[in-house]
């Protein structure tokens, strides 16, 4: 497998990290009960930058997807632990699927949160999303209770223990 080189979001990448969340989540559009609300949400994906760390990941050199990680006591959605870290919008390029690129993504937000001392990380995510929630139970995060509906998609959260 070729390197994955993952790197801190610079505001040069907002237009790619953009297209790439619409194009990851675009086999979903017809999951949605109002996609052009959350295709409008999408595509200003590079605006979590302004309050959590993205990462980017480049493979080839070329822009191949892109997660955001927010920490312990950073500002997120009410039905997280506020002292949770997160990892939110783990989005891949649908060119470069199957390439590790996800699971990397998350293994440095779970990093992160090791450095930021938490004994826990947490994510939410969607029955829909066929091979993210696998690759998240696999990777031992487990679900902790049900979310708030997206746009008509059930969603839950999950945690793992660090």
């Amino acid at each position: 497998m070729a390197d994955i080189l993952l790197r801190d979001y610079d505001s040069a990448d907002a237009e790619n990290l953009n297209r790439t969340a619409v194009a990851a989540f675009d086999q979903f559009r017809d999951q949605y009960e109002d996609w052009p609300a959350m295709l409008a949400s999408l595509s200003r994906t590079s605006t979590l930058s302004a309050s959590g760390e993205v990462i980017i990941a480049e493979l080839q050199d070329k822009f191949a997807g892109a997660v955001a990680y927010f920490g312990p006591n950073s500002q997120k959605a009410s039905f997280f632990d506020q002292r949770w870290p997160v990892i939110r919008m783990l989005v891949v390029d649908p060119s470069f699927r199957g390439k590790g690129i996800g699971r990397a993504l998350s293994e440095e937000c779970i990093s992160r949160a090791r450095r930021d001392g938490s004994p826990v990380i947490a994510l939410h995510t969607s029955p829909i999303m066929s091979v993210a929630l696998p690759m998240y139970l696999r990777m031992g995060f487990v679900k902790a209770h049900d979310a708030p509906l997206i746009f008509g998609v059930a969603c839950a959260v999950y945690t793992k223990a660090l």
